[in-house]
């Protein structure tokens, strides 16, 4: 066993479950949550705090710019570099996170190749803005058309993504996957999925969260991102509970709505990390009652890892 996986949907108790783990284990945490890699959003992606770390070593969050772009691509060349560095201190990786393409890509080593060319991006941005989405899918038909097929016009950051691609290595995005997907797993993982036995009892976390976001000031914390001049379109402030919150900024609805509107998408992303987790045979799904029992979920992964 190289490393250790916990996930699950949200609010089902990974983050007190990975740091009391790498405590029991001598372990460092590598994160795996899309949006906890950006700075300045900090209630919003529900980061760990200090006091959450219990003194443990959480690689990979806060570190990219919020005006900037992160991919699954640099996500698996980070995490990997964090990985060999902790296996390196003998130490026990822990990846702790809700995002289930990050964690599969790092696992099966997909995404090293992809990473691209920012400046070569940007003018085939350009490029589609400027001639359309439809002759730039006529275009990528020319030499991928499988990924033509299954890609609409109007889907520019893919129908660029996949120009990109072959502009880079001459292969197609297609080819990229066909290979990568025959490549044995970059690690071996033991993973365990953490839930509710029952999904109301999930829903009610969710919902008491986004409650106590509220009330630990997310509301200026998306305004201190605006007016440091983090676009309202960049990909960070896509994440649930930003969006909303830019909306009641810009009187779009008011705060009982955009209250409303969080819980329903929070709950919605926690049903879909649940569909996307249990398409996986080798995950161990540990329960639990009303609230996570944390130091049992950690005993039944110390005992089921060995």
């Amino acid at each position: 066993m190289d490393l250790i996986v916990i996930t699950g949907p949200t609010a089902s108790g990974k983050t007190a479950v990975g740091a009391l783990l790498a405590q029991a284990l001598s372990g460092e945490i590598v994160s795996a949550d899309s949006m906890q890699v950006y700075q300045y959003m900090d209630i919003g992606t529900a980061k760990p705090t200090v006091g959450e770390m219990l003194g443990i070593p959480h690689h990979l969050i806060s570190f990219v710019a919020p005006q900037k772009d992160y991919s699954v691509a640099r996500y698996v060349e980070d995490a990997s570099e964090c990985i060999d560095g902790i296996l390196a201190r003998n130490k026990v990786p822990i990846i702790v996170g809700g995002t289930g393409l990050y964690i599969e890509s790092l696992l099966s080593g997909r995404g090293f190749s992809l990473r691209g060319d920012e400046d070569l991006r940007r003018s085939l941005e350009v490029e589609y803005d400027i001639v359309g989405g439809k002759a730039m899918l006529e275009r990528l038909r020319q030499f991928d058309p499988l990924s033509a097929d299954r890609l609409h016009f109007n889907d520019k950051r893919r129908v660029v993504r996949a120009i990109e691609i072959f502009e880079i290595t001459g292969k197609t995005i297609s080819q990229h996957d066909l290979e990568t997907k025959a490549l044995p797993p970059r690690y071996n993982a033991r993973k365990f999925a953490l839930t509710a036995t029952v999904r109301s009892d999930l829903y009610a976390r969710v919902n008491a969260r986004v409650d106590k976001m509220i009330s630990d000031g997310l509301e200026y914390e998306v305004r201190f991102l605006l007016d440091m001049g983090v676009s309202a379109l960049a990909t960070s402030m896509q994440a649930i509970g930003y969006k909303e919150m830019v909306g009641f900024i810009r009187g779009e609805f008011d705060m009982i709505q955009a209250l409303d509107k969080i819980k329903m998408e929070s709950r919605r992303y926690a049903k879909r990390q649940l569909s996307w987790f249990r398409r996986y045979e080798d995950i161990k799904w540990i329960t639990w009652e009303s609230a996570p029992d944390v130091s049992r979920m950690v005993e039944v992964i110390i005992r089921e890892a060995q």
